[in-house]
């Protein structure tokens, strides 16, 4: 199998290419405009000259089975749909673009071609967040924090904020009726987000701060006495009169931890199977991201 990777920044560098490059089976080929960078990782992986590519051109001429986009949110639209296009099943890493627009395109693009087309939303399958939703989740709170970095609202909402979005709609216990949004944004750039999501019988709360005293993610779900508490993807905690810990174990990767491994091997089965993957439940998450950029610039105007 034939896979491309296009970007070759932190996120691939860091989570994905250390699964693709030990995958069994896997030809994997890498593409960025950078020749230094695509040399650099090229030669740590040991890959050949035919497994390095320039441009998009070059790397479509291999013959792809499926691509990874890692290339930044800014041209996602652009390389999404050439891939689209081209027939290619195509994993992107998170958002799928910054307008909502080019997102909702790509998505039917990708159903008019009946061509996969997967959204790195990996916190749906880390282990410590996968189980909660076992928990009792009459009242769900996640927030990720960062420090000393306040940006752009669409860039803060949909480079990272979609996160805390998607993962609140992966445990939400039933359909929402009321939706809040409260921010604060001071000359352009927000500083922190809020968004409550509630229905009958649950209220689910996701915050960033980006002016915080740590950089941390947190997440609680609690109902019927008990509360379970994930620190980090991290370790977790369960409170049910005394609280018990469990932290990650000393061999886990990284990647398994935060769910990318998983990603990419429920993406790279699908498409060996000839299983055809939507992203039309992934488009809600932007649709809902898309509704806190305009209700927190609202506020701000």
């Amino acid at each position: 199998m034939k896979v491309g990777c296009i970007g070759l920044g932190d996120i691939a560098q860091k989570a994905y290419l250390p699964v693709l490059a030990t995958l069994p089976g896997v030809e994997l080929h890498l593409q960025t405009r950078t020749a230094a960078t695509l040399d650099r990782v090229a030669d740590t992986l040991h890959l050949p000259a035919a497994q390095r590519h320039r441009d998009l051109d070059s790397l479509l001429a291999a013959g792809l089975d499926a691509a990874f986009v890692h290339a930044p949110t800014s041209v996602h639209a652009e390389i999404v749909g050439r891939l689209l296009e081209a027939g290619v099943p195509t994993y992107v890493d998170k958002p799928l673009a910054y307008e909502y627009a080019d997102s909702e395109r790509l998505v039917e693009l990708a159903e008019k071609r009946a061509v996969s087309l997967a959204v790195g939303f990996n916190r749906r399958l880390a282990p410590s967040y996968a189980q909660c939703v076992e928990h009792p989740r009459d009242l769900i709170v996640l927030q990720k924090n960062r420090v000393g970095l306040p940006e752009d609202p669409r860039t803060l909402v949909l480079d990272d904020f979609i996160h805390v979005v998607d993962t609140l709609r992966f445990l939400l216990p039933g359909e929402v009726d009321h939706v809040d949004v409260r921010a604060r944004i001071r000359d352009g750039l927000m500083h922190h987000v809020v968004l409550q999501l509630s229905g009958d019988g649950f209220t689910a709360i996701g915050m960033m701060n980006r002016m915080n005293g740590s950089t941390e993610e947190i997440l609680e779900v609690s109902g019927q006495d008990t509360k379970r508490q994930v620190l980090n993807l991290s370790d977790v905690v369960d409170h049910k009169g005394q609280p018990t810990l469990r932290r990650r174990g000393d061999w886990v990767p990284v990647a398994r931890q935060r769910g990318i491994e998983q990603a990419v091997l429920v993406f790279l089965d699908a498409v060996r199977d000839g299983r055809l993957l939507s992203a039309r439940d992934a488009l809600l998450t932007h649709e809902l991201c898309e509704r806190v950029v305009r209700e927190a610039l609202a506020q701000a105007s």
